[in-house]
């Protein structure tokens, strides 16, 4: 693990801005793809059916290809969610006050620019902890937020959200949010979202929030086009994950015998991709000393995407002592936050 603070010198940027940036890796200093030993991906490979982890998604190249499929027309939740937090942020922050912004997932931080903006509207202090493990886009989201925010501090957490969490100190300001909006609880099993609500329990102090994004049930011809756009880009973002293996395990995984598969598991109540095997094949992962065999049409499940009712995530929320104070959706009831108050 390392902390530093980065200076002028560093990125060519005024001292006014690189004072307000304190960056701690908890990842290996390099912050862009050092995630685990490989043992999650020996256990994926060697199952049946093959799995992946969604984290390997995102390292610095497949973050920047998630921020384009967020601009897509076909890909609903960015734009959606966005609409609710322009409609609704006075009331969030009103509700929470004076508080401590933590990210997790903070990608560009393009949808946190809308409650920094009431932050500081409201003038309240604005102290921002963004949590990704894509350390290029945090740090240069963050140089970006503090050119245009003249008041905000920001100190950067580049890990997986487990570790960011246990490393949090007590805010200096009256509370603190934590903020896991853009729908990503959804690429979590349920026994990952259970894990992840103790975690954000065990972070806050009683009186303290929880700010949550869930992408809510809809027909499934709106979630086929969204999770395969006819651009092609969300495919690039799930190739991408081989070639991060590829760099990270020293792997040979060609993406040309590869393509990427999206459905709506109607049972699950989810969206699956994977990624097929266009023929037999072996692919090597020499640092792991791991050999893996595909048949033809044989898949790897990279993600899923569960689409939740209402009432159940508030209800789980509920049980983790995390109690809904205020729900936000759009016309069409397709997306919602949830703002909970941590409770004795």
């Amino acid at each position: 693990m390392s902390v530093y603070k980065v200076t002028s010198s560093d990125i060519n940027y005024p001292d006014s801005i690189t004072q307000r940036l304190q960056v701690q890796h908890l990842l290996e200093p390099t912050g862009t793809v050092s995630i685990t030993t490989g043992s999650d991906v020996i256990k994926g490979l060697t199952q049946t059916p093959k799995t992946l982890p969604f984290k390997y998604l995102y390292d610095d190249r497949g973050s920047e290809l998630f921020e384009q499929i967020c601009e897509l027309p076909e890909y609903y939740p960015t734009r959606t969610e966005t609409k609710i937090l322009q409609e609704y942020a006075s009331e969030i922050v009103r509700t929470t006050g004076a508080s401590e912004l933590v990210e997790l997932g903070s990608g560009s931080s393009t949808k946190t620019r809308i409650l920094l903006d009431t932050y500081q509207e409201l003038g309240y202090p604005m102290s921002y902890l963004p949590i990704d493990v894509s350390g290029g886009m945090l740090e240069a989201s963050a140089i970006q937020l503090l050119q245009d925010y003249s008041c905000l501090k920001v100190h950067g957490l580049v890990g997986i959200y487990e570790q960011a969490l246990s490393h949090l100190q007590p805010t200096q300001l009256p509370t603190r949010t934590i903020a896991f909006v853009g729908s990503s609880l959804g690429n979590m099993s349920s026994q990952e979202c259970e894990r992840l609500f103790c975690q954000i329990t065990g972070a806050l102090q009683v009186g303290e929030y929880f700010l949550l994004g869930v992408d809510l049930q809809k027909p499934k011809e709106i979630l086929d086009g969204a999770y395969d756009d006819t651009q092609g880009v969300t495919a690039a973002f799930n190739l991408n994950m081989l070639e991060h293996l590829n760099r990270r395990f020293e792997g040979n995984f060609d993406t040309t015998q590869f393509s990427h598969w999206a459905f709506y598991n109607e049972t699950e109540q989810q969206v699956e991709m994977h990624l097929k095997s266009a023929i037999a094949q072996t692919v090597q992962l020499q640092s792991l000393s791991l050999k893996v065999n595909f048949t033809p049409g044989e898949t790897i499940r990279t993600e899923i995407s569960r689409k939740f009712d209402l009432c159940g995530i508030q209800q789980d929320l509920q049980a983790h002592q995390l109690i809904p104070q205020q729900v936000w959706t759009d016309e069409n009831q397709w997306f919602a936050l949830i703002l909970s108050r941590l409770c004795s």
